[in-house]
């Protein structure tokens, strides 16, 4: 099964985050405590969201 990866700079931001996991619940486990500590979001919108989830690519 191909691993799932997200980079914050794929959605725009000016952030060198990436990260990567098994499948992309886990990833998104790991975007939403990136985005709450680094970037003050303690909910992600849904415009931001949908922008996520097209970003995160199969590794």
């Amino acid at each position: 099964m191909a691993k799932k990866t997200f980079a914050c700079k794929d959605i725009g931001m000016q952030c060198g985050f990436t990260a990567e996991a098994a499948n992309e619940q886990d990833l998104m486990q790991k975007i939403a405590k990136h985005a709450k500590e680094a970037h003050g979001m303690n909910k992600i919108d849904d415009a931001t969201m949908k922008k996520v989830k097209a970003a995160i690519k199969s590794a």
